[in-house]
Formats: C-alpha cells, structure tokens, sequence
C-alpha cells in the first residue's frame, strides 16, 4: 500500500513523488521537462504549471515595465530578482518533495 499525501493541490501518492522529483524540480528551468519525461505524473504536471505560470508572470512583467519608461526600466532588476526567489523556491520545492503553489499567481491550473 503506498502512502498518500494530502496538500492544498490535491493528492499525490509517495511512489510518484519519490520517482519524479528531480524531474519537477527542473520544471522550473524547463518548464515543459516533465510533461516530456513523465506525463503520466501527477506531481511533475504539478510542478510542470507552477513553472509555466511562472514563466508567464515573469514575461508579462518584464514587457509591462519595458514599456514604462524610467520607473519600469529601474523596477526591471528589482522584479527579476523577486522572479529568481521564486525560481528557488519552486526548485527547492520540487526537488524536496513538496507540492506548495506559488505565491498569488499559483493558484490557476493551465495544465489539466
């Protein structure tokens, strides 16, 4: 009997998080790794979003404070930074084996 983990995303069971991991770790390099890799894995397609959410969040910021002049381009490095925490963070969360969602944007599901 494999034991399961019950979090704020759904339910994900150890075998599979224990197998993938690595894998969803990198979702936040690659974000589409693990849909390649394992696309039967709950917990990687997990991570798979998070880090496409991501990667859209940080386009859509990077081309809204371009577009600003002065105060956009000097707020440009201050948001890639808070985009690099979250990359860490993201890392950091699939490679231990936890399914938290990012802050104010993880909450939507691209990936079904």
């Amino acid at each position: 009997m494999s034991e399961i983990i019950q979090a704020q995303t759904g339910t994900f069971e150890q075998a599979d998080i224990d197998k993938n991991k690595t894998i969803a770790g990198l979702a936040y390099i690659i974000f589409f790794l693990p849909l390649l890799v394992c696309p039967d894995s709950k917990y990687a397609r997990f991570h798979a979003n998070q880090g496409l959410l991501l990667l859209i969040v940080a386009i859509a910021g990077n081309i809204i404070l371009g577009i600003i002049p002065i105060i956009g381009w000097i707020l440009m490095p201050l948001y890639a930074l808070v985009i690099f925490a979250l990359a860490i963070m993201g890392l950091i969360n699939g490679f231990g084996g936890k399914d938290k969602r990012m802050p104010i944007f993880g909450k939507y599901d691209i990936l079904k």
